[in-house]
């Protein structure tokens, strides 16, 4: 089995807007059409069993929804291939409630993206919502490192990560992009040790229109020195093609087991599918 821990998709009355968007902050071609049947035709290509949507709230006014529709997906998991985690914004006000409600929904896990909301990942207000969620059991998915489309600052770094898991004693961070997006030879240095897990989204060296990203001995080096328990397979669609990147971890010096964990044996584990 395959499962992508990291995609997105957009409503179908702003998919084409927020794709022209994005296309232009970043620099790069979307390889679907942000909507849910080009992920859908995506995952036939490539093989991927599930898709996991990581929405992201820019604005305390969307989390409530956000995780109505988040719960609404799980239902329908398996006709449609498609799993979600919630979201949360820092500036919620009434944040324990909410993750309350998340826990109630049956969600497994929420989405921080810190260069979106604007905020330092080590701000009090990451540090206690990484501290109630962990406390309920709930994972938290962290956009780390650079933001292709955002100028600096970078609002997750390593160090910013060391911070919150000193002072929260949590176990349930997962860091988007191998652990921080460019900042890989960091990432092993400070975090290799830690209880944490990284997913393999938009960082895989299988995309010709970006420079930088991870080569297969690198790759291999990293999973090597966290354990590939905790790497999950991920690819950042619409923006990483879900079948080159499966290609390409397949072409790689892991073992067959390794690459079955990553496959699906971590996110399988955190979304509690064994």
């Amino acid at each position: 089995m395959i499962i992508d821990a990291h995609t997105h998709i957009y409503p179908e009355k702003i998919a084409d807007r927020a794709i022209a968007k994005l296309e232009a902050a970043s620099g790069i071609r979307a390889k679907t059409n942000g909507r849910d049947n080009g992920l859908l035709q995506s995952m036939r290509e490539a093989g991927v069993r599930y898709s996991l949507l990581l929405p992201v709230a820019t604005s305390p006014r969307q989390v409530d929804t956000i995780n109505e529709e988040a719960a609404e997906t799980n239902v329908r998991a398996a006709e449609t291939g498609f799993l979600s985690f919630g979201g949360i914004h820092p500036d919620t006000p009434d944040y324990k409630e909410v993750l309350r409600r998340v826990k109630s929904l049956g969600l497994k896990g929420i989405k921080l993206h810190p260069d979106y909301q604007k905020v330092f990942f080590n701000d009090i207000r990451c540090k206690r919502i990484v501290e109630e969620a962990s406390g309920l059991g709930l994972y938290i998915m962290i956009h780390a490192g650079v933001d292709i489309g955002l100028p600096d600052p970078v609002h997750c770094r390593p160090d910013h990560v060391i911070e919150v898991l000193r002072e929260t004693g949590s176990d349930k961070l997962i860091l988007a992009h191998m652990g921080g997006w460019r900042l890989w030879d960091e990432v092993k240095e400070k975090l290799s040790d830690q209880p944490v897990y990284l997913d393999t989204a938009f960082s895989l060296d299988c995309m010709p229109d970006v420079e930088g990203m991870l080569t297969k001995d690198r790759f291999v080096d990293m999973v090597r020195s966290f354990g590939a328990e905790k790497i999950a397979f991920g690819t950042d669609s619409p923006w990483c093609s879900q079948k080159a990147c499966v290609e390409w971890i397949r072409k790689t010096a892991l073992t067959e087991q390794e690459k079955e964990q990553i496959f699906s044996g971590t996110i399988r584990k955190i979304l509690d599918m064994e």
